[in-house]
């Protein structure tokens, strides 16, 4: 513990967002960067306390008091080996996780919680703009070998842990680039995929195989895949989204949000084909259109920054569920994950431009005029009991070009892969595993949101690196030497 009254000399100073006006001109990055003693004097306010609940509150345990103090006393190439320890990478949960850590830190009963996701992202953009993050090669090789099918951030952990201990790993994606939802899902002013890219390019570095444009139970068939390998790990993610089965629902003009997100990001990189993954190769763009984004959260809020930046005519987002509360309710005390009211920075660029989130409404049809839609009515509901009630005479119509649905996911997709395998699913619909995270079929794991369910990237990280102990396990006939992730049923 570097200053024992850090946390009493000096209040919380987290990085503000750049003005809505002048963030909204570019897909850039748009949070302000801190000097480093100015990290520094945040790392200063961490306790060191004695049950260090921002560990718990952290899916992967991160050492966060090792490295807040090792920040405090500039020792950046030793808060960096302690980062790496728990967090594959740490570039991408500084920038977009959640930071349930921060919840749950016990300096956050009565102050402003220590800034633990911006010591993180501090630590990891120091070691690379110094050159301290290079690739590490495994000394040896096993002579295993285990397929990875799924390149997003557990795919990712579960390959770079494996690599480490020897097992020669390839991983199949079904994309044009590697990185799942991290590439193709968040836009490019919450995370530049040049860092996404950045950290692939280690990765292969280190001796990991990528094969791109490979759909494992279309492209290649899983009696084709599964016979090449000791080992499988099904990392697909939860990419069935949730539908809105109401009339109209056939109109062109509504689509999910991940039909829309790739193609700005793909724009960013300066891609030629920007529709290359539609599966109708179709051009969505919001540029001059009326857009109504239909859930509230994460992928919402992407959608509307992204269609603000694409120069909508007007953005309007309309959530299900009531307003949370401003503060925590006592049903849902510290060291929770706090259920309370947060505001985007897209949701502020919204409401900065006339936009406005609609809380407690349902869309109950969608309206079109030669097979495009051109609005949508609604109705008001009451969650007094609990449940959604109608509230009648509040139906209202809306105009709208663009439809988004991000409203959340149902798991992985049975068509193809899962079928093919022929795996048991649990009662969600995602891949069933047992302890180990081996599914039903010998040989084959399953981690991240196929596993799961939609979630946070520091789950999926947290996802990958378990899997990869349970199969370095099954391919030694021995303990792993890899390290165990502590992963409990949290409320979040």
């Amino acid at each position: 513990m570097g200053d024992p009254k850090g946390f009493m000399s000096h209040t919380r100073q987290a990085p503000k967002y750049l003005p809505p006006a002048e963030r909204l001109k570019n897909h850039d990055e748009h949070i302000e960067i801190l000097s480093e003693e100015q990290v520094k004097t945040q790392a200063s306010r961490c306790m060191d306390c004695g049950v260090p609940f921002c560990m718990s509150g952290c899916p992967l345990g991160n050492l966060i008091p090792d490295w807040n103090d090792l920040v405090y006393k500039g020792r950046w190439q030793d808060a960096l080996q302690a980062l790496h320890a728990t967090n594959n990478f740490p570039e991408f949960t500084g920038r977009v996780c959640p930071a349930p850590c921060e919840n749950s830190c016990v300096l956050g009963i009565n102050e402003p919680a220590v800034t633990i996701k911006l010591h993180e992202v501090s630590i990891v953009d120091k070691g690379f703009a110094e050159g301290w993050i290079k690739p590490q090669k495994p000394k040896f090789r096993t002579g295993k070998t285990v397929a990875v099918i799924g390149g997003g951030p557990a795919g990712l952990a579960a390959a770079q842990q494996l690599n480490r201990a020897g097992h020669q790993v390839t991983v199949f994606e079904k994309n044009d680039r590697a990185g799942g939802l991290l590439m193709y899902g968040i836009p490019h002013y919450k995370l530049r995929k040049e860092k996404v890219q950045r950290r692939i390019d280690l990765l292969a570095a280190e001796g990991i195989e990528f094969h791109y444009n490979v759909t494992v139970g279309v492209t290649i068939p899983w009696e084709q895949l599964k016979g090449q390998y000791d080992a499988v790990v099904i990392s697909t993610g939860a990419e069935a989204g949730r539908d809105l089965p109401a009339p109209g629902r056939e109109l062109d003009g509504i689509h999910y949000a991940m039909e829309f997100l790739p193609q700005s990001n793909r724009a960013n990189w300066g891609d030629a084909d920007v529709t290359a993954l539609h599966p109708d190769k179709k051009l969505l763009w919001a540029t001059g259109k009326k857009v109504i984004v239909i859930g509230g959260g994460d992928t919402g809020s992407d959608c509307i920054g992204t269609s603000l930046r694409q120069g909508a005519a007007s953005v309007t987002n309309f959530e299900l569920l009531p307003c949370p509360p401003d503060k925590r309710t006592g049903g849902n005390p510290w060291p929770q994950w706090a259920r309370i009211q947060r505001i985007s920075s897209s949701v502020e660029e919204m409401t900065t431009n006339g936009g406005k989130v609609h809380y407690s409404l349902a869309t109950k049809k969608f309206l079109g005029a030669n097979g495009k839609v051109t609005g949508l009515t609604t109705i008001d509901l009451d969650w007094s009991t609990g449940n959604p009630v109608e509230k009648p005479g509040t139906e209202r119509t809306w105009e709208a070009d663009l439809v988004l649905l991000a409203m959340g996911f149902l798991g992985p997709k049975k068509q193809g892969l899962l079928e093919q395998v022929g795996c048991a699913l649990d009662e969600r619909g995602n891949v069933k595993t047992d302890g180990t995270r081996q599914t039903s079929i010998p040989g084959v794991f399953a981690a991240g949101d196929a596993r799961r369910g939609q979630s946070l990237i520091v789950w999926a990280i947290a996802e990958g690196r378990e899997v990869a102990r349970c199969v370095d396990a099954f391919l030694t006939k021995q303990d792993s030497l890899l390290p165990k992730v502590r992963l409990e049923a949290f409320a979040y």
